[in-house]
């Protein structure tokens, strides 16, 4: 059994047990999310797909980490203008543990 779940602008495909990160959720380490934008189940090689959300179908995920990932380096430079530019990125994260797809 799976989900296509919709969150912080992109889709993920997810399985009870299963970890992933998205990103930044507010809560705090050990609370419960729960994702009603459901885009597609698939239960026992049955598939049902929302137009565009399925209702009444959920996931429910437990908050097991909030982070920053690795530092991204955006350097800008131009030729022969003395221009350049160095700044540094870390994305917010948050680490989930899915639980349950209810539906």
């Amino acid at each position: 059994m799976y989900a296509v779940i919709q969150t912080g602008g992109k889709q993920y495909k997810v399985e009870p047990g299963e970890e992933l990160r998205v990103e930044k959720l507010d809560g705090n380490v050990g609370d419960e999310v729960l994702f009603d934008k459901v885009l597609m189940i698939s239960k026992d090689d049955k598939v049902t797909i929302g137009r565009p959300v399925l209702d009444g179908v959920n996931v429910t995920a437990k908050i097991i980490r909030q982070g920053r990932g690795q530092k991204i380096v955006v350097f800008k430079y131009k030729q022969r203008k003395g221009y350049r530019k160095k700044q540094g990125h870390r994305q917010d994260f948050t680490g989930l543990k899915v639980t349950a797809i209810n539906g």
